[in-house]
């Protein structure tokens, strides 16, 4: 856990999971699910991976920004990991704080930690300001292409 600039960084905890799928409604046009028991399982499978890590943003007193960095066991590179983000989201009305970048420089830590050699981002964003976002926390458009099979 850390402290920055009136923002809680931090691993999600079960209490979490209510807040973080309200966030999730604005990501991609989420619906809100029914809190249900498979869902509760499925949220405790998540929290219990040691190499899924659900980064959470908190200020004013509620959950505001997150992230969520994967770690892939490797046998290439020396046989280190690499890492995944994905879902990389901030409350509407709390953006253009540095919160993302935050979180985002939280997981680059994770990755740091577990010895990663690279990082991997996708977005489905065309809006040039997110590119430069993703740019401009460390991040390249130029050195690998991206694809995506939707199953």
């Amino acid at each position: 856990m850390t402290k920055t600039d009136g923002m809680e960084i931090r691993e999600a905890r079960e209490a979490d999971l209510r807040p973080l799928l309200e966030l999730y409604t604005q990501l991609h046009g989420n619906g809100m699910p029914e809190i249900d028991e498979s869902l509760l399982n499925l949220w405790r499978g998540i929290l219990s991976d040691a190499d899924h890590h659900v980064v959470v943003g908190l200020a004013g007193g509620g959950l505001v920004s997150s992230c969520v960095i994967l770690v892939a066991r490797n046998l290439t590179h020396g046989q280190r990991p690499y890492a995944l983000v994905e879902n990389v989201i901030t409350r509407e009305d709390c953006r253009n704080r540095g919160y993302a970048t935050r979180l985002l420089g939280y997981a680059r830590e994770i990755a740091r930690a577990e010895n990663c050699y690279k990082i991997m981002l996708l977005t489905g964003s065309k809006e040039e300001s997110t590119l430069r976002f993703y740019e401009k926390a460390g991040y390249n458009r130029r050195d690998k292409t991206g694809f995506i099979q939707w199953l």
